[in-house]
């Protein structure tokens, strides 16, 4: 299960702070960018360890995607 603990001010999903990846949680150092689209919101981050991740947020079905990239 694809997991991603954010911090949420006035609205959901502003700031992400940590994402679960296969069973392993990663601290998030860094947002490099971000992105709005249609009924998502988007993040590249890179973790505390200096992995790269994609983070997507589908906001109709409430559903994170992580992708390593």
């Amino acid at each position: 299960m694809e997991t991603v603990e954010c911090r949420s001010d006035t609205e959901y999903a502003e700031r992400p702070l940590s994402l679960l990846w296969q069973g392993c949680r990663y601290e998030i150092a860094e947002i490099i960018s971000r992105w709005r689209g249609p009924g998502e919101k988007g993040f590249c981050v890179k973790t505390a360890n200096g992995s790269t991740f994609e983070l997507t947020y589908q906001e109709i079905s409430d559903d994170w995607h992580v992708q390593p990239i």
